[in-house]
């Protein structure tokens, strides 16, 4: 049995971040599927072979962490090690012989070392940078992820814009369009929107700018 692992939504400052698991026997469906990167896919593709993906795997797991649940835990770990928490505990539960994952960590090995200490039994793990444009059962996992995230996104966006009548953008902390919601939102609420993640840069900034400006109005 094998199983791939990966992530969708790490660096957004919007939304949660959703680690899939998926177990196969071998490789060989996935290939006759086309399945690869998620990111090299649109989102209609990568909605179809979601579906196809879960019919024929052996099984499946996917982990929904919240804006809110990463801020709590950031107050204790790093985002590596609630990445090696996240990999770890879905491994736990497919329970494969081999196990490949999309290194979170800059040090590759590292972060396979660190998911197989957290495990209760000794698969082999194969943890490599890019791992979902290497191997397809990591491109599937990928495609899960990606397709849960987007459906999330895509709701919490249809009830955050209707408040301000702003577009949300990507959610990255780049992004403009972001920047410019949150920066509005904050001014006319007061307080963050839901499903942001508080300890990000982006948010903290607004917060302490917010404070000097207060300051300065004394």
């Amino acid at each position: 049995m094998i199983c791939g692992v990966d992530e969708s939504g790490r660096g957004p400052v919007i939304g949660p971040l959703i680690v899939a698991g998926i177990a196969f026997e071998d490789d060989l469906e996935l290939k006759k599927l086309g399945v690869k990167d998620s990111k090299k896919l649109t989102p209609k593709k990568r909605q179809i072979l979601s579906k196809k993906i879960k019919e024929i795997a052996v099984n499946y797991d996917i982990l929904v962490i919240s804006a809110s649940s990463i801020d709590d835990m950031r107050k204790v770990m790093t985002l590596n090690e609630i990445e090696v928490y996240a990999f770890s505990k879905i491994i736990n539960k497919l329970k494969p012989e081999f196990c490949y994952v999309d290194a979170a960590d800059v040090n590759e090995k590292r972060f396979g070392n660190d998911i197989l200490s957290n495990l209760t039994f000794k698969p082999t793990i194969v943890s490599k940078h890019r791992a979902d444009d290497m191997y397809p059962i990591v491109g599937a996992a990928s495609i899960l992820a990606k397709t849960v995230r987007d459906e999330k996104i895509k709701k919490l966006s249809k009830n955050l814009q209707k408040k301000l009548n702003l577009p949300i953008g990507s959610g990255y902390p780049a992004d403009p369009l972001t920047k410019q919601f949150l920066k509005t939102w904050f001014e006319t609420y007061k307080e963050l929107p839901p499903h942001v993640r508080h300890s990000w840069k982006t948010t903290q900034n607004l917060i302490k700018d917010s404070k000097i400006r207060k300051l300065d109005n004394f």
